[in-house]
Order: structure tokens, then C-alpha cells, then sequence
């Protein structure tokens, strides 16, 4: 099932909005890969970013938040396939695996990574003595990581309606 697309109140506090936004850019990943084959979800449409298909998004976004909030943040070990130099973009390597079960590791992700945030100071910074990116703050991580998914959003916007012609924002 699709979470809701809802924007966040006009008038809340920094928490609510932020958490509000970055769940409504979660959720357009979701409505993105609504009705998608699998064959669709894994069918490469730019040549010169093989990767670049809705699955390898998918995948990619669930390594993105694992490295920010578990591996950053929290100082957890850079476990993944996103800190493989061989072969680059390994987070997006998504061949064989069916859009449901990356859609469900991403959604776990997801969860553990809001547990994470729900647990912590907006203010208080990551704890990984090995990446300078550690040293910002979750309010930066957070919108950073807001960012990143509206964008790779875009980027699901463009390649459904390559694919399909499926376009729409709501």
C-alpha cells in the first residue's frame, strides 16, 4: 500500500514540518512505482546511466538512508553496498531483486531510520570518526536526505513516463 501523500501543516514546529516533508517525498517514491512490472522497474532507458532504472532508484535510496542515519549518524559500520568502490554504483545494482521486495527493504529502512531520528536532538551531530560528513548535525542530515529523495523523485518522474507515460505529482 502506498503511504499518504500529505504535506505538512502551514504552521507547525521544525521537527513536524521537516518530518512532514521528508515522509511526502518518501511517499511520491512509492506512488512512482504504482502498477510498475517488474520488467518496467528494472528496464534501463538512459544510456550513458545504465543504473538509472526505478529499481536501481529504489535500492539506491534505501543504502542512502542507512548510510546517513545508521552509519553516519549513529557510527554503525560502513557496511553496504554503497561504500563498494568495485563496481561503482553497487547501491544501485538491482538486477533480479522484484521491485515488492525492494520497495519492502526500503520501507524497513525507512523505519528504522525514523526511529533513529525520533530518538535524537535535531541539534546533536554524527558520531563516525571516519567520514567528515559525520560532523553535521540530524537537522542537516535530514534535509539533506529530504533533498536527495525529492530529487531522485524527479528522476522517477521522468523515467515512469518513458516507460509508461504514467505522470502526475499527486
Amino acid at each position: 500500500m502506498t503511504p499518504p501523500r500529505e504535506r505538512p501543516p502551514f504552521s507547525a514546529d521544525e521537527r513536524t514540518q521537516l518530518l512532514g516533508w521528508f515522509e511526502m517525498q518518501r511517499a511520491i517514491i512509492h506512488m512512482k512505482c504504482e502498477g510498475l512490472s517488474d520488467d518496467d522497474a528494472h528496464r534501463s532507458l538512459l544510456p550513458a546511466s545504465p543504473l538509472m532504472t526505478m529499481a536501481g532508484i529504489v535500492s539506491h535510496l534505501r543504502w542512502t538512508e542507512q548510510t546517513w542515519f545508521e552509519v553516519l549518524f549513529l557510527g554503525r559500520p560502513a557496511d553496504g553496498p554503497q561504500f563498494s568502490e568495485d563496481p561503482e554504483d553497487a547501491d544501485m545494482m538491482a538486477e533480479g531483486i522484484p521491485l515488492a521486495q525492494l520497495l519492502a527493504d526500503y520501507d524497513r529502512q525507512c523505519r528504522d531510520s525514523d526511529e533513529i531520528i525520533a530518538a535524537h536532538s535535531l541539534d546533536e551531530t554524527g558520531r563516525h570518526p571516519d567520514f567528515t560528513s559525520a560532523r553535521a548535525s540530524l537537522r542537516w542530515m535530514l534535509l539533506h536526505m529530504t533533498e536527495e529523495t525529492a530529487r531522485h523523485a524527479g528522476h522517477m518522474d521522468i523515467i515512469r513516463e518513458l516507460l509508461d507515460g504514467g505522470k502526475g505529482y499527486y
